[in-house]
Order: C-alpha cells, then sequence, then structure tokens
C-alpha cells in the first residue's frame, strides 16, 4: 500500500525537524480575517440553538435551527418554517452556556418570519442592519447552529440581489422579494441564523440552502421591519388580498414610457374574490393602482398592507388595447 505524503514533509512522511516560523498576529490576521473574526464576536453570543418539537403522524421528533436575539429581554427572531407544525415551543441555548423556555408568539410563512419569546433577560441583542445598501460582492458572515454546533461561522459574499422566493401559507402564494443570495456556506440548522455585514449589524436570516455554495436569506429591511414589528405586536402579520395570479410584461410601445416600461399582466383571477367582483380579466394589464404604477408583481405586493383592507382602490388596466379604470376594494387575506 502506498504510502501518504504529508504536506511539506519528507518523502517518507516524515516532518522537518525546524519549527515553522510563527507569523505576527498583524500578519496572521489580514483584513478579511479581522473582518471575520471581529463579526464572529460581535454576534456569536447573540445566535442561540433553537430546538422545538415537529408533530408527525407517528407522534413527534427533535428538531430546529438557530434564533437572533433582537432585544436583551428576550425576543427573539427565527425563521418561520422552523416553529412550523410545532407546538410553538422549544429551548433556546446560547453559547455562554444558558438555556431558556422560548415560545412563539407569532409567526409569517408567507415572509418566512417567526418572533418567539424566551424567559430570558440581558441578553446579548444584536444590531438589524438594511439590507437594501447590499452590493454583489459584498463580504457578508454566516452565524448559526448547523448541526447543533454552536457558533458556527462561515464567510463568503453576496453573489446575487434581487432574487425571489415563493412561499405558501394555505391557499396564499407570495414571493418573497429582493431575496438575498450568497456563497457563504449554509448547512441545516442555520435557518434562522444570521447573516451579517461586515460591521456585525443582521441584514439577513437565513432560510434556506439552494445547492453547493448557494444559500439564500430574508432581507432585513424596511418591510420586513414592519413584519418583525407586527409579530412583536400583534402575533400576526395582516395583509390586503385581491385575488389574482400575475406576472411582469412589457408594456405596448404606445403605452410605454421612460418611466414606466412593464406592467402586471393578469394571468388567473380567483373566483369570487375582489378582483373578480371589480371585473378584472385575464391578459388585462395592471399598469396603476391607487396611484402608484405597477411594474412587478412585487409593487402590487407591496400596497396590499392593513391600511388598503376594504378601502376602495382606482385601478388602471389596459385590455385590447384600449385603457380603463376599475375600482377594487381588498379584503383581508385569509392565511
Amino acid at each position: 500500500m502506498a504510502r501518504l505524503r504529508l504536506i511539506e514533509g519528507a518523502v517518507d512522511g516524515a516532518q522537518p525537524e525546524a519549527q515553522p516560523e510563527v507569523l505576527p498576529d498583524g500578519e496572521a490576521l489580514d483584513a478579511y480575517s479581522r473582518t471575520v473574526t471581529a463579526v464572529s464576536e460581535r454576534l456569536r453570543d447573540s445566535v442561540a440553538n433553537l430546538r422545538v418539537r415537529h408533530r408527525t403522524r407517528r407522534g413527534s421528533k427533535e428538531g430546529g435551527g438557530s434564533a437572533v436575539a433582537i432585544t436583551p429581554d428576550g425576543y427573539l427572531l427565527t425563521s418561520a418554517h422552523v416553529v412550523a407544525g410545532t407546538d410553538g415551543r422549544g429551548t433556546a441555548s446560547f453559547p455562554d452556556g444558558r438555556s431558556f423556555s422560548a415560545e412563539a408568539i407569532g409567526a409569517d410563512p408567507l415572509s418566512d418570519l417567526a418572533v418567539l419569546r424566551a424567559d430570558a433577560a440581558n441578553l446579548a441583542a444584536a444590531e438589524l442592519g438594511d439590507a437594501d445598501s447590499l452590493k454583489v460582492g459584498q463580504l457578508v458572515v454566516a452565524i448559526g447552529t448547523p448541526l447543533g454546533f454552536h457558533g458556527s461561522v462561515t464567510a463568503g459574499v453576496v453573489s446575487a440581489l434581487g432574487r425571489a422566493l415563493p412561499t405558501r401559507s394555505g391557499s396564499a402564494v407570495r414571493l418573497v422579494e429582493n431575496v438575498i443570495q450568497t456563497d457563504a456556506a449554509l448547512n441545516p440548522g442555520n435557518s434562522g441564523g444570521a447573516l451579517a455585514d461586515g460591521l456585525g449589524r443582521v441584514i439577513g436570516i437565513n432560510t434556506a440552502v439552494a445547492g453547493i455554495g448557494l444559500g439564500l436569506a430574508v432581507p432585513i429591511n424596511d418591510a420586513t421591519r414592519r413584519i418583525i414589528a407586527a409579530l412583536m405586536s400583534e402575533g400576526r402579520v395582516r395583509r390586503a388580498y385581491l385575488g389574482i395570479v400575475g406576472g411582469a410584461r412589457p408594456l405596448p410601445p404606445r403605452f410605454a414610457s421612460p418611466d414606466q416600461r412593464s406592467a402586471v399582466e393578469v394571468v388567473e383571477v380567483v373566483e369570487g374574490s375582489p378582483a373578480a367582483r371589480a371585473g378584472l380579466r385575464p391578459e388585462d394589464l395592471i399598469v396603476e393602482v391607487d396611484g402608484r404604477s405597477m411594474s412587478d408583481v412585487g409593487d402590487l405586493q407591496r400596497l396590499m398592507v392593513a391600511e388598503h383592507i376594504g378601502r376602495a382602490l382606482e385601478a388602471h388596466v389596459i385590455r385590447g388595447g384600449s385603457t380603463l379604470s376599475l375600482t377594487i376594494v381588498p379584503v383581508e387575506l385569509d392565511s
């Protein structure tokens, strides 16, 4: 059997007698390493291993993921799918050895975010950042508890922005917009953990492994901050509902302008929905709703907020080469 050759060793496997020169700290830690180390030191104590019991046909089984402390008094942020199919109770264990019982106070499958409240105090709360300022190629650091290993750190870059993650709650289907794609290694158990920028601010909650070297995170921005606030205060997120399936489509040249070159094409109208009652039809192009341009489905989703439930919205539509106005009254989404 051939003998293994050790790196930097002699042919026969013996190691050199001379001891390797030890680099000074300043040289051993280059700028990249110093950044990752600083982020790890800042956030490590904020990320917990979350253990829950999932209901199965044969009883229950243990599962879990990660969670991020966002207040000193016990509010934790995680992925909704981590606590889905459970009784909402679990245990959050932190790297300092402390463990606390935790209970989900609100989950939103359509954004894949959930908030738990732990029976804890003096937690190291993470600072939430703003994913809208991210750039492709920017350094990011993922911290979580893959396979239950506390404080596991991986680093990489933002490999793409503007991805969309399909989510479902009951019959409702929604796209989580502007999902962050990163090549920082993610593994089972990273879900619900932190994706941080170079200053240690949490700019995403890791949600999925899309393939080798391809991870996805729900962004922390103004939209998701409102979702988090609603989950903390009300335990749920209220959304308006129209009842269409649509997608972006280029506007016919005579309707296009420098400010708007596409609209939302209606692909399907749900029977009995507000859209059906308003008279919307498949192949209609929704150009404007409530005075706001509709260039893609994201524009329409951003309009479907609680304050528009039950409120009459005027929509400008292109149908068969002509324009018309319709009045739509959204109802509350029953998820």
